[in-house]
C-alpha cells in the first residue's frame, strides 16, 4: 500500500511538470475556487441573517469588526500563504525534507502568534473597536460579536492555513471537501442560533466557531496520516531561523494586504461617521455590504491563484519557465472576465445585492449608490490580484509586497483623505475605482519587465 501511495504521489507531482496547463489550472483552481467561495459563505451567511433578522445597526456593528478580523487574518495569512508557497517550491525542487520542516514550523508559529494577538484583543476589546470607528450605536453589536468570535480566531487560522498547504501539496479536492464540511455546518447552525435560540449577532459568532472547529479537525487529520505527501513528523516543530524567514518573507505580501485593509477600514469608518451625517449608520452598513460583495468576487480570484500557485511554484523550481508564463496569462484572462461580470452586475442591478442583506429602504438606497460608484473600475482588480500572487508563488516577496500595497495603501489611503472633503460621502466611494486604475497601471509596468526577465531565463534553459 505504501508503494502504491508513493507511486501516486510521484505521478501527482510529475503531472505539474508535464500536464496541460489549461487542464491543470482547471483541476487545481476549481476545488480552490469552490473552497474560497465556501469560506466566504461564513461571512456572507452571517451578514445576511444578521441583516434580515436584527437590522441595519447590527450590520454596521459587524462592519466595525472587519478591521479586527482582518488583523487576525493577516497573521494567519502570513503563515498560511508563506508556507503553501514554500511547500510548492520545495516539492518542485525535490526537497521533501525541507517541505516537512515548513509544515511543522508553520503549526508552531500559528500557535505562538495566536496566543499573543487573542490575549491583546481580549484585554483591550472596547478600546480597539472604538479606534476602528465604533460609536454608541454600533459598539454593543460589535462587542457582542467579537467576545464570542475571539476563541475561534485561532481555529480559523489553523483551518485556513493548513487547508492552503493541503492544496499546495497536491490535494485540491480534499481541501475543497474540508471547507464544504465547515460551511455546511455553519449554514445549519447560524439560523438556528440567530433566530431559533434568539441569540442574535452572538449566535452568528458561535455558529462560526463550531463550524470552523469541525473543519479544522478534518484538515489536521489529513496531516496526521503517514500516507499523505506531507505529514507531521517528530523533530519538525522546533523553529529554525531559515525556515521561519522563508515562510515570513513570502507570506508578508498577502499578510500586509490584510493588515492594510484593517487600517483602511478604520479610515473609512471614521470618514463615514464624519461625512455621513444622519446616514452615517446606513453608510457604514453599506460599506460592509460593498466589502462582502467585492470580497466574494476576490475570493474567486484568490481561489484561482491558489490553483495557479502549485503549478507556478513547481515549474519555477523545476526551471520550466514557459509553463509558468502560460499559467499566469490564462489565470489573468479568467480573473478579468469574472471581475468584469461582477462589476457590471453591481452597476446595473445594485438594488438586488442590497436587498439580499436588508429589507430597509434607506439602507438599500445608500448601498445601491455605493455599489454603482465603487465598482466602476473593478474589472482591473483580477489582473492586479493574479499578478501579486504570481510574484508570491515565485518567492519574489519584495515585488509581491509592492504590488499588494499599491492598490490597498499607496493610492487608496491618500485618496480616502483627499476626495471626501470635496465630494462628501461619494468621495469615499470614488476613492476605490481611482485606486484600482492607478494600481493596475503600476502592476502592468512591473509585469512587462518581469515577463521580459522570465523570457530571458527561458532562452537560457532551452
Amino acid at each position: 500500500m505504501a508503494t502504491i501511495a508513493a507511486h501516486n504521489d510521484a505521478e501527482r507531482l510529475n503531472e505539474l511538470a508535464s500536464g496541460s496547463i489549461g487542464r491543470l489550472l482547471w483541476h487545481y483552481s476549481i476545488p480552490a475556487v469552490v473552497g474560497m467561495l465556501v469560506m466566504s459563505l461564513y461571512n456572507v451567511i452571517d451578514r445576511i441573517f444578521i441583516g434580515q433578522g436584527v437590522g441595519p445597526e447590527a450590520i454596521a456593528g459587524l462592519t466595525i469588526t472587519f478591521p479586527v478580523m482582518n488583523l487576525s487574518a493577516a497573521l494567519g495569512v502570513l503563515i498560511g500563504a508563506g508556507s503553501s508557497a514554500r511547500v510548492s517550491i520545495m516539492l518542485g525542487a525535490s526537497n521533501h525534507k525541507e517541505a516537512l520542516m515548513v509544515l511543522g514550523n508553520s503549526l508552531t508559529l500559528i500557535v505562538l502568534i495566536a496566543a499573543v494577538y487573542i490575549s491583546c484583543f481580549a484585554l483591550f476589546l472596547d478600546e480597539i473597536l472604538l479606534a476602528f470607528g465604533a460609536n454608541e450605536v454600533t459598539l454593543p453589536y460589535a462587542r457582542d460579536f467579537m467576545m464570542y468570535i475571539l476563541p475561534g480566531m485561532f481555529i480559523m487560522n489553523i483551518s485556513f492555513s493548513f487547508n492552503n498547504i493541503m492544496r499546495a501539496s497536491g490535494y485540491p479536492l480534499r481541501a475543497m471537501v474540508t471547507m464544504f464540511i465547515g460551511a455546511g455546518f455553519n449554514i445549519i447552525f447560524a439560523p438556528l442560533f440567530i433566530f431559533g435560540l434568539g441569540w442574535g449577532i452572538k449566535g452568528a459568532a458561535i455558529a462560526t466557531d463550531i463550524a470552523m472547529t469541525i473543519s479544522a479537525v478534518f484538515v489536521m487529520a489529513h496531516f496526521m496520516r503517514p500516507g499523505s505527501i506531507l505529514h507531521f513528523t517528530k523533530g519538525t516543530f522546533r523553529l529554525h531561523g531559515s525556515i521561519v524567514w522563508g515562510i515570513i518573507t513570502i507570506g508578508a505580501a498577502p499578510s500586509l494586504v490584510n493588515f492594510a485593509a484593517s487600517v483602511i477600514n478604520a479610515i473609512i469608518n471614521h470618514s463615514l461617521l464624519r461625512y455621513g451625517g444622519e446616514l452615517a449608520t446606513e453608510a457604514i452598513a453599506a460599506a460592509g455590504i460593498l466589502t462582502t460583495y467585492t470580497s466574494l468576487l476576490v475570493m474567486v480570484i484568490v481561489g484561482m491563484c491558489q490553483g495557479m500557485q502549485p503549478i507556478v511554484g513547481y515549474n519555477y523550481g523545476a526551471g520550466l519557465m514557459h509553463r509558468l508564463k502560460r499559467a499566469y496569462w490564462l489565470t489573468c484572462l479568467w480573473a478579468t472576465v469574472i471581475c468584469s461580470l461582477g462589476a457590471a452586475f453591481a452597476m446595473v442591478c445594485p438594488q438586488y445585492i442590497a436587498r439580499a442583506f436588508s429589507p430597509d429602504a434607506r439602507l438599500i438606497e445608500v448601498t445601491s449608490n455605493t455599489l454603482i460608484i465603487a465598482t466602476q473600475a473593478f474589472w482591473v482588480v483580477g489582473f492586479q490580484v493574479v499578478s501579486t500572487n504570481f510574484m508570491q508563488s515565485l518567492g519574489k516577496a519584495t515585488l509581491s509586497i509592492v504590488l499588494s500595497l499599491s492598490r490597498q495603501v499607496i493610492f487608496l489611503i491618500p485618496l480616502l483623505l483627499l476626495l471626501p472633503p470635496h465630494f462628501g460621502l461619494d468621495g469615499i466611494w470614488m476613492a476605490f475605482p481611482s485606486s484600482d486604475l492607478l494600481a493596475a497601471l503600476i502592476t502592468g509596468s512591473i509585469m512587462v519587465w518581469e515577463m521580459h526577465q522570465i523570457s530571458k531565463m527561458t532562452k537560457k534553459t532551452i
